[in-house]
């Protein structure tokens, strides 16, 4: 339905006004024939009830523009405004928008009022485009019923290298033993339990291609079981056997202990994993759950940045990544493999508030094991001596920038897909090209 509101135009700068009109069926927006572009029309809203919830949607109709990407924003300001960019310390979200086809795009979201306001300012922008024309449609703007949100409990099992040699692990059979007895330690205590890289099989004597086991089997239904017995989630990492392909692969089995989802790491590692037979995968899927939107990154993916930025931008929450270690925080230099924790840290951190998720990292010895929030704090870390780390995620973390936006929303919505050519040019190796 439409809504009740008045509207006034707003710019940046006098010399970077638009051209506005209001009609009867809305407001128009052209551009002044520069490109310092940069104004619209704002529309204040009026009872609104804080911490309320509201679905709001703006369709426009543009002709002329270059990518409207660029030219077309709308954002949600909560309370009143001024008619400049200097709004001051004011939560605002942005509407996403969605291309319905013939030069009409649809900005929508549904999102909670803050706690302290009792109106909403939609601001209408055409910016950055020395032409072109746009037609914009009063608000639509309706309460909805409030969707109730949990904080999550996980739960990081790796045991510990002491704890690996006490058991003296030479088959799948041991590795079973091992991870179900601590998953059974914590499971009634958190909604959700991540394993290491391969964890039925690191270890184990023998080629992945003769270890290879397949999903659902015996193996795996032990910690099915669990996930049925305790109402918890297990992320479970293996070399799976499909027809005539090994893959090396991440299984959700959800609370109801069946399989979820399958993740199938794309990026194997150098040198033994990428010649070994074992089949990458080709896709990053997310794993709609209770506890919210999954996705899964395996040990060499996270060196290449796509991979966990596809995960983000698939949707995810939540990044689980089973992993062995990561050449960037290891010896650069030959001689074996040397933990740097610093290092190791930055890419943590860095990850979680690039993908703007809960990072979840599993490393088969246990340290360097750690749950990360997308402000890119440390919740739980593992030096190390811990079985078992857990924390608590919070449904709402409220992160937000000093400027008022959600640094998710920012961090999505910046994007320009359409000048990130060399990101999907095939022949661009980087600086191994020759530049002669």
């Amino acid at each position: 339905m439409d809504t009740p509101h008045s509207a006034q135009t707003w710019a940046s700068h006098p010399r970077a006004a638009p051209t506005t009109s209001h009609t009867a069926t809305g407001y128009s927006i052209a551009a002044n024939g520069t490109r310092t572009l940069s104004g619209g029309w704002q529309l204040a809203l009026t009872d609104i009830e804080g911490g309320a919830t509201y679905r709001m949607s703006v369709d426009v109709r543009f002709e002329a523009l270059g990518h409207w990407r660029d030219a077309l924003q709308c954002r949600a300001l909560w309370g009143s405004t001024g008619t400049d960019t200097d709004h001051g310390p004011q939560q605002w979200d942005y509407l996403v928008p969605e291309y319905l086809g013939e030069q009409t795009l649809r900005f929508s979201r549904v999102l909670r009022a803050p706690a302290n306001v009792d109106s909403l300012t939609l601001r209408y922008t055409l910016r950055w485009t020395p032409s072109g024309t746009t037609h914009w449609s009063a608000p639509r703007i309706e309460r909805v019923p409030e969707q109730t949100a949990h904080p999550t409990h996980i739960a990081v099992v790796t045991g510990t290298r002491a704890s690996r040699q006490e058991h003296d692990i030479k088959h799948v059979a041991d590795n079973v033993a091992f991870y179900a007895e601590r998953c059974r330690a914590c499971a009634a205590d958190v909604d959700l339990i991540v394993l290491p890289e391969v964890a039925l099989q690191w270890q184990v004597p023998g080629h992945p291609l003769d270890t290879a086991l397949t999903c659902p089997g015996l193996e795996t239904d032990v910690f099915a079981h669990i996930a049925r017995q305790h109402n918890v989630h297990i992320l479970l990492g293996l070399f799976q056997r499909e027809g005539d392909a090994v893959r090396n692969s991440a299984v959700l089995i959800d609370e109801s202990g069946s399989l979820a989802g399958c993740y199938d790491k794309v990026h194997l590692a150098v040198g033994g994993e990428s010649e070994s037979g074992i089949l990458p995968g080709d896709a990053f899927p997310i794993f709609h759950t209770p506890i919210g939107r999954i996705g899964c990154n395996i040990c060499m993916d996270i060196s290449a940045a796509e991979s966990a930025r596809m995960v983000g931008l698939n949707g995810a929450d939540f990044l689980l990544l089973p992993i062995m270690g990561d050449h960037r925080a290891d010896r650069w230099s030959p001689g074996p493999p040397v933990f740097h924790e610093e290092r190791w840290r930055a890419i943590m951190r860095t990850r979680a508030l690039d993908g703007q998720f809960t990072l979840v990292a599993a490393r088969n010895e246990g340290r360097g094991s750690c749950i990360v929030d997308r402000r890119g704090d440390f919740l739980a870390y593992n030096d190390g001596t811990q079985e078992i780390i857990t924390a608590c995620v919070p449904a709402e973390d409220g992160y937000r920038t000093w400027n008022g936006g959600d640094f998710r929303g920012i961090n999505w919505m910046q994007r320009r897909p359409h000048v990130y050519r060399a990101y999907t040019d095939e022949t661009n190796s980087g600086p191994l090209q020759d530049q002669s």
